[in-house]
């Protein structure tokens, strides 16, 4: 593959890609980084609303780039400058302890509000207060594996191309419109308008999901509202939705985490509405 292009950490292309560690800059750029072969495909295929790839450039060491030709090609094929750097290149731009070789530049590819609501979604996740970017990437991932139509994070939440919410989310980022920066009122009200029914998933819900399954209300446009890990939705987010609804714990466990439990209400709305009578 050749000589490694990019040998000092100290290069304005590093510099320019370390930086997008830091929202700031991350919100100035409107760019962000995207670590390790399955990351960076889903990158090279992606093109914005406006019909522009999403993957700006590539670095790679030589080992990487001779294993993941087929990515190399990709991105080259999707316009994106590739460099190849040296193995200290890649940790001082990389986020985790094991840099896998592969760091892409995307750009933001968030989806407006507005754009998220015209398509009528019948299966939308809500994190409002969403602290830590690892649950909201595995959210999104649990969300995509669903089917979900869309992910809202209201203006409380993580940054959504934070590099921990990125990774956690396994390329499901590239899959499905991610509306950011929304507030709760908001997305509650525009979704409603859509003809969504809205469900706040709470431990100390009034609903109980196994009951909302056995009646059969759950097979219309539904959006799942969960709240902040350590202390779930405030009592005025409960009141937005149309029921407050708890997963059932049959066993002793104390709780379940975030994730856990949207990936249960999140197939339970999945299944209801594949199944429902008339659905296609």
């Amino acid at each position: 593959m050749g000589t490694p292009e990019l040998i000092s950490p100290r290069s304005p292309r590093v510099a320019a890609a370390r930086r997008l560690a830091r929202r700031n800059f991350r919100g100035k750029e409107r760019r962000f980084i995207a670590e390790g072969p399955q990351a960076v495909r889903e990158a090279a295929d992606h093109r914005g609303s406006d019909g522009e790839p999403t993957l700006i450039e590539l670095f790679a060491t030589v080992e990487a780039a001779e294993r993941y030709e087929t990515i190399v090609e990709a991105a080259h094929a999707a316009g994106a400058r590739v460099h190849l750097a040296d193995s200290e290149v890649l940790a001082d731009v990389s986020q985790t302890v094991t840099p896998q070789g592969l760091i892409g530049v995307c750009r933001f590819l968030d989806t407006p509000f507005e754009a998220v609501i015209a398509a009528r979604p019948k299966l939308v996740a809500v994190l409002a207060n969403v602290r830590d970017p690892g649950n909201a990437g595995t959210v999104l991932r649990c969300a995509d594996a669903a089917g979900a139509d869309a992910v809202v994070l209201t203006d409380a939440s993580v940054d959504l191309y934070n590099p921990k919410s990125v990774r956690a989310s396994v390329g499901s980022l590239f899959h499905l419109p991610v509306a950011v920066g929304v507030p709760v009122e908001q997305a509650v009200r525009g979704l409603r308008d859509a003809g969504v029914r809205i469900l706040a998933a709470d431990g100390a819900g009034k609903d109980d999901l196994d009951d909302e399954l056995d009646a059969g209300t759950m097979g219309g446009p539904t959006a799942w509202v969960f709240g902040n890990e350590a202390w779930g939705l405030p009592e005025e987010t409960r009141a937005l939705a149309d029921a407050v609804v708890r997963v059932p714990i049959h066993g002793k466990a104390e709780s379940l985490n975030l994730a856990t439990a949207a990936a249960v209400c999140l197939y339970a709305s999945a299944r209801a509405q594949r199944t429902r009578p008339g659905a296609a």
